[in-house]
């Protein structure tokens, strides 16, 4: 039977000589599958430069000027963010090859590889569908891409005084959180910054935002578990007369007086899974639960 042809779109950055291995495992992976390979042009960049490439033809591609059946990150959780950004919009489903520390979004292995693209050739895997949030502004505009699959956060500037955050919840008033900074966290995004600052852990796919503040100047302050269908309307005061929206880590600055809206993005990123890997077992194995300190 002839093996159909599909097209990937590759993602990746930099890495070290003991790292390079991985890369081109994907890559010799591809070729003998026959696929069509498209590669983000500073990726191909590096890839050629520390000789990956071989005899293994490949396109090129800049930005968001791309086409495919499928995107591989290759990196750790950073750069599948950086993929997720970029191939959620399309509807392209994405899987992460954990090059890496935690691995949560990243989930593949480099010596998994050829088994994830039989399951991907076989059409025995599945699509976990992730929610998304956008953020809008009132006022000066936000330059950087809107949607983030973790989380969106205002924060205050360097070593400047805490901000004031009035947040209001579809028209009603909330709370003023007088703190560093807000986290807007999807389900996914809830095992990231949120839970460094005491958020809960939130299974995907259970239709919930949570609003995370980060060290509030009361100790009353607590996160609280939202339905997505929610818009989120933050206004921020700050003594140096400005603040920082993080999207997903892409931050850029905001004069005060600007008022961001945040709600549940139009479109989900689409997260292949195969071989059985559930959430659970995969939250057991990153958080360590269950392991004994003595033997770590």
């Amino acid at each position: 039977m002839t093996q159909k042809k599909l097209r990937f779109a590759l993602f990746g950055k930099e890495y070290p000589t003991e790292k390079q291995a991985g890369i081109g495992r994907v890559l010799q992976s591809l070729q003998e599958k026959g696929a069509d390979i498209w590669i983000d042009s500073p990726f191909a960049d590096f890839i050629e430069q520390e000789g990956l490439v071989g005899d293994i033809a490949f396109n090129r591609f800049e930005g968001y000027d791309f086409e495919a059946d499928f995107a591989i990150s290759i990196g750790g959780d950073g750069t599948f963010l950086k993929t997720a950004s970029r191939a959620a919009g399309k509807q392209i489903p994405l899987f992460g090859v954990n090059m890496g520390r935690l691995g949560f979004l990243a989930d593949v292995q480099p010596t998994e590889i050829e088994a994830s693209l039989d399951a991907v050739y076989s059409g025995a895997y599945e699509l976990a569908h992730h929610s998304m949030i956008q953020v809008e502004s009132e006022g000066e505009p936000i330059t950087e891409y809107p949607y983030a699959l973790n989380d969106i956060a205002v924060l205050k500037r360097d070593s400047a005084s805490m901000i004031s955050i009035r947040t209001e919840v579809s028209g009603e008033y909330l709370a003023t959180y007088q703190a560093d900074g807000l986290i807007v966290s999807t389900p996914t995004g809830s095992t990231a910054y949120s839970l460094s600052n005491g958020g809960p852990i939130i299974v995907p796919q259970t239709g919930t935002i949570c609003l995370t503040p980060v060290a509030p100047h009361s100790l009353n302050i607590r996160p609280i578990v939202l339905p997505d269908n929610v818009e989120v309307r933050l206004s921020v005061a700050s003594r140096s007369h400005n603040f920082l929206v993080a999207i997903d880590g892409r931050s850029e600055k905001l004069a005060q007086g600007t008022s961001i809206v945040i709600r549940k993005a139009p479109f989900c990123t689409q997260i292949v899974k195969h071989g059985g890997r559930q959430y659970f077992s995969t939250l057991r194995e990153k958080m360590m639960w269950g392991k004994d300190e003595r033997e770590l």
